[in-house]
């Protein structure tokens, strides 16, 4: 993050939340999901989700 206002050169951010969460939420779905062995009810147990908003995610990121 430090990084990134730096190369901001005087300019505002923006969208913050959504650059962060762009580049952190695959590869926790991945980890997560690979910890409980595909099993994607004990997966999204684990994200405190629920299992049909973990699908929707996982097919944003054409994981299925």
């Amino acid at each position: 993050m430090e990084q990134y206002f730096q190369d901001l050169d005087g300019e505002q951010p923006c969208a913050i939340y959504d650059m962060v969460l762009a580049r952190v939420e695959k590869p926790l779905l991945e980890v997560v999901l690979d910890y409980a062995g595909g099993n994607q009810t004990r997966a999204a147990d684990l994200l405190g989700l629920n299992r049909n908003t973990l699908r929707k995610k996982m097919k944003m990121y054409q994981m299925l």
